[in-house]
């Protein structure tokens, strides 16, 4: 049974038929990127989370009928909510569901990489910012025993599990792990691996933004270029990553450029935050839903869908305002608190 009543955006955009469900706005990472020294976190409350029930809820009766059926599970850090397991598996189990991803930094994953995948998840994005223990132990904001090794023993898992594709995301951050690009692009050479390059982005993290700045995605391709060369390259995924491949590669190279090359109006997703705030965008708050306090006081699930159906409509609009102010400017919120 395929999903019925999808919504297209104007002319030469996208279907609006993906979410991402934040399970969880706690992370055991504090990346410098996501969550910065000094930052005041206010986590939500235990009883004000989407419990599991009023999630799935959401998903069957409201964003499938709506026409949402790509979803991707994210955090905070998504492996350390309770029952991800069976979320995973109630939501693959769905009809209607095309396809289910996840992005985890893979700190829990090697215990788990069977049991997710046995539930129905064939997708996974890994946070990877660095292969050196001790610049990624710096990124994480660790100072004890170096984490990098249980990452890469879940990264590991998730290859011999048979996660396809198989996705490293790295944040590259100047003078932090910006000399690692070539070293970090080499995974994808042997192996059937997507690697990933995010321009670094100032949301929450004003004071390291302004002393690093951000390296281009065309500087990183022309860095990979004069190295090996690069082709036009596909991978399958709902992204806005722009793929090449190093020639000869089993894997390939996105690169996500929303600071250098806007795609606010290729957009075709919406967020759902870990306490149940419906948003458009990643940056736009315009007209976001609290879907969790409607369901608990007992509006109607019909009235929801009505209110998420109208969201929709008005999506186009902020993506076209946001691609014509462009992404540069700062925001107070941390990634861990937008959800991802």
């Amino acid at each position: 049974m395929k999903p019925t009543g999808k919504i297209r955006q104007n002319e030469g955009m996208n279907d609006i038929d993906y979410l991402r469900i934040s399970l969880i706005d706690r992370c055991n990472f504090r990346c410098q990127y996501c969550m910065p020294e000094g930052t005041d976190l206010t986590y939500a409350l235990q009883r004000n989370l989407l419990t599991q029930e009023e999630l799935l809820s959401l998903i069957r009766e409201v964003f499938i009928p709506v026409g949402f059926s790509r979803f991707r599970l994210t955090g905070g850090e998504p492996l350390i909510r309770p029952g991800v397991v069976e979320i995973v598996r109630a939501i693959a189990s769905m009809s209607e569901t095309q396809d289910l991803a996840m992005t985890t930094n893979a700190f829990l994953l090697a215990d788990l990489a069977q049991d997710l995948y046995d539930a129905g998840l064939r997708r996974i994005n890994i946070s990877l910012d660095s292969l050196k223990a001790e610049v990624f132990d710096q990124i994480i904001g660790n100072r004890g025993r170096s984490r990098w090794q249980q990452v890469w023993n879940g990264i590991q898992a998730a290859h011999r599990v048979g996660f396809d594709p198989l996705k490293l995301n790295v944040v590259v951050i100047p003078s932090v792990n910006d000399a690692e690009v070539l070293d970090l692009a080499a995974l994808s050479i042997d192996r059937n691996w997507h690697v990933r390059f995010i321009e670094f982005m100032p949301i929450g993290n004003d004071d390291l933004f302004q002393d690093r700045g951000w390296v281009s995605s065309e500087e990183l391709r022309c860095r990979i270029r004069d190295r090996w060369g690069l082709t036009d390259g596909q991978v399958r995924g709902n992204g806005p990553a722009d793929v090449f491949q190093i020639p000869g590669a089993k894997g390939t190279l996105g690169f996500i450029s929303q600071m250098s090359e806007c795609f606010c109006d290729r957009c075709n997703r919406m967020r759902l935050s870990a306490d149940g705030w419906l948003r458009p965008c990643l940056l736009n708050e315009t007209g976001q839903i609290d879907l969790r306090s409607q369901l608990r006081s007992g509006v109607p699930l019909h009235e929801l869908r009505q209110q998420v159906r109208e969201l929709v409509l008005l999506k186009p609009e902020i993506n076209y305002k946001e691609r014509d102010s462009g992404t540069t400017g700062r925001y107070s919120r941390t990634m861990s608190q937008i959800g991802g």
